[in-house]
């Protein structure tokens, strides 16, 4: 359907007011980087406890992922802007139970209320975007879109840190810490509401009148999502690598998703409508996003690990070490649109996987004191962090703007909300399975290769120098274990964008634009 040229007119307004919720959103997913064991100290979990704390991380993505498909089907049904600003309002209602919350059950129920009023804002603007441009023009537009997720992202953790250090929310509201950056997410969600409210059309509902949204199809996706992260969650992993519960929860996961596959195949009301929609290029496009969020929940969570257990930097330069990646994220994105739309999706989704793949593999070298470590490269001496980081970020920039480019192609317009809200979901999936999972898998070795160390207690030494050498060789060896734990993570990422790449090979060419065709 081809939108009102009073609309075209201003969809640069439109576009560019969705994409501030966009940021918003993505802001609040990447905030908890550096506020993370603030949270911890103040609902009294221990530092050496992560896996307690993981639930607002999980919870947070949990509920991102189960609302979206729902949310981004709602929009075809009602429209784009009228599920923003729902969002919104739903995300001010997430943001001050946090805020106000003062156990770690209260701080996740908050988190999911986040996490799935957040749920619509990037696939509704990439919708909105597919709505207002056309094929030939959509990537570029696409990957401002991405560039503005990925902008949250750079300035999320930094935030935090600011936020969370000022001494003016103490002043003026009485508020101190890391409640002060939920408690500002209230007057940055209204702003946006305003914006939406300006910027964005009412959309022409016509030939979507038909469209029904699938609640129950909806329901089992989050159940088994839900059973899956709660099967991979292990509060003791000292002990093994799945709690009790861990298998039956699992088996029970993967149950829901045949229960789930059944219902879409049998019910007349379907998550996405298959008539129209070329398979095989779309469900490439979901492996290979699926690939790039587990690889980007990797570097998020290890990088900043790597910099505070290995390196022993506080929480304000871990989270600068890790903008080397964060920045090279949004320029990536912005680039992979551009090229995206000279070069073909394929070639370019394609590569900046198999750059992320190098630069993971690179990182599995990491010696203990890569803080100070150099690579010659033609007479040049780098810095092996910030080369590597910049790799990472930049080859999964580049990813975004052509996969999402590609779902939006091959399904129906009146699909593009659930089409986008899919894209996103598969990315989203694989930041939370692969937080789960390697999380898991990184305490449990890390617990293995420490098992047999003992604690030096001074007391049982002659005089101070035995027993100061006897504590840093004990400190060397918690620290190499750490780096080992981290470098197989970052092998086992490298192999996951491998696999991504290779999905990436099958998503098939765009086809010429008509050169006589106008863009809408």
């Amino acid at each position: 359907m081809r939108a009102p040229a009073r609309i075209l007119k201003h969809r640069g307004w439109a576009v560019g007011s969705a994409a501030l919720c966009v940021m918003i959103g993505a802001l609040d997913t990447y905030v908890v980087v550096s506020i993370f064991g603030d949270i911890m100290r103040d609902v009294g979990i221990a530092a050496n406890r992560l896996e307690q704390a993981t639930p607002i991380v999980t919870g947070y993505l949990l509920g991102y992922i189960a609302a979206m498909p729902l949310l981004g089907q709602a929009s075809d049904r009602f429209g784009r802007k009228p599920l923003l600003q729902s969002c919104l309002a739903l995300f001010i209602v997430g943001s001050v139970v946090t805020a106000m919350a003062t156990d770690i059950t209260t701080i996740t129920t908050g988190r999911v209320i986040q996490g799935v009023a957040s749920g619509a804002l990037l696939p509704v603007t990439m919708a909105l975007a597919a709505d207002l441009w056309a094929e030939r023009g959509r990537a570029t537009v696409l990957g401002a879109v991405g560039a503005a997720q990925e902008l949250g992202s750079v300035f999320g953790p930094p935030y935090g840190v600011v936020v969370a250090g000022s001494t003016v929310w103490a002043s003026a509201f009485a508020i101190t810490g890391w409640r002060g950056v939920f408690w500002l997410n209230v007057p940055l969600a209204l702003l946006s509401m305003l914006a939406v409210w300006i910027g964005v059309p009412k959309r022409d509902k016509g030939i979507q009148d038909h469209v029904r949204v699938d609640v129950i199809g909806g329901v089992l996706l989050g159940v088994a999502l839900g059973c899956i992260v709660v099967g991979l969650s292990n509060p003791n992993p000292r002990e093994s690598l799945l709690a009790p519960w861990g298998v039956p929860t699992l088996v029970a996961g993967i149950a829901v998703l045949g229960v789930l596959v059944w219902w879409e195949r049998r019910s007349t009301v379907t998550l996405m409508d298959p008539t129209g929609v070329e398979f095989r290029p779309f469900s490439a496009a979901l492996v290979a996003s699926l690939a790039a969020g587990a690889a980007l929940m990797v570097t998020l969570v290890d990088v900043e690990l790597v910099a505070q257990g290995v390196l022993h930097l506080n929480k304000t330069e871990s989270v600068f070490v890790l903008l080397r990646f964060l920045v090279a994220l949004p320029i990536g994105a912005l680039v992979g649109g551009w090229l995206a739309h000279r070069c073909g999706e394929r070639l370019v989704a394609a590569v900046g996987l198999l750059l992320t793949a190098a630069a993971f593999v690179l990182m599995s070298r990491w010696p203990t004191d890569i803080e100070g470590a150099h690579r010659s490269l033609h007479g040049l001496s780098l810095p092996v962090m910030d080369t590597d980081l910049v790799l990472a970020g930049a080859g999964l920039g580049l990813v975004i703007a052509p996969l999402s480019a590609c779902v939006l192609r091959v399904v129906p317009s009146t699909q593009h909300g659930i089409a986008a809200a899919a894209v996103v979901v598969a990315r989203m999936t694989g930041m939370l399975v692969g937080v789960a999972a390697l999380s898991a898998f990184g305490l449990y070795r890390f617990h293995r290769l420490t098992e047999n160390l003992n604690t030096p207690i001074s007391i049982g030494f002659d005089n101070d120098a035995d027993y100061e050498a006897a504590l840093s060789v004990y400190e060397r060896a918690v620290t190499d274990a750490l780096m080992t734990s981290y470098r197989e993570n970052f092998t086992i990422a490298a192999g996951i964008c491998l696999v991504g790449a290779t999905a990436a090979l099958f998503i098939g060419r765009r086809k010429p634009a008509d050169p006589f065709a106008s863009d809408r």
